[in-house]
């Protein structure tokens, strides 16, 4: 049995250890806002917070986690950040077909978490790893640039 720490509740898992993140979230957790892309960490559809930092869960074994803190999409809205930014990403409308949203806000929460005032250049390094097929970039980094002066951020 491995209990992980998830969107601050305890969350058993009877799995073994290599079983990746994604996969306990999504099918024993039934926590499906983190969505499957690529399977390799590449497209960042499936990124989590993990001690704060993004995270891809789809090659993360969960027995690499006891004692860390994961947020997912389903609790990033308890953080500053994290409501600052998906607040910004709906008046923004950024959303197209939304497949990669979760993980796009994501990365963005973590970005703002750490600097509440990127560059686009900032921007453009914390989100290279999220992959938009709907080529939504342009309304991402302006949803970004508006959570980073949002009022929400003082709202903790």
């Amino acid at each position: 049995m491995i209990t992980l720490e998830i969107n601050g509740k305890q969350h058993d898992f009877d799995v073994t250890g290599d079983v990746p993140l994604l996969w306990a979230l999504r099918d024993i957790a039934q926590m499906t806002g983190t969505k499957f892309g690529c399977g390799m960490a590449l497209c960042g559809a499936c990124t989590v917070h993990v001690e704060g930092e993004a995270t891809r869960s789809c090659v993360l074994p969960i027995a690499a986690l006891v004692g860390k803190k994961v947020v997912t999409i389903e609790g990033i809205g308890q953080s500053p950040a994290g409501k600052a930014t998906q607040a910004a990403w709906l008046e923004t409308e950024v959303v197209q077909c939304g497949y990669c949203q979760s993980g796009q806000v994501m990365s963005a929460a973590a970005l703002l978490a750490k600097n509440q005032n990127p560059s686009d250049a900032e921007i453009d390094q914390a989100m290279a790893g999220n992959i938009c097929r709907c080529g939504t970039y342009p309304r991402i980094r302006e949803a970004i640039k508006a959570a980073a002066k949002s009022p929400l951020f003082k709202e903790a």
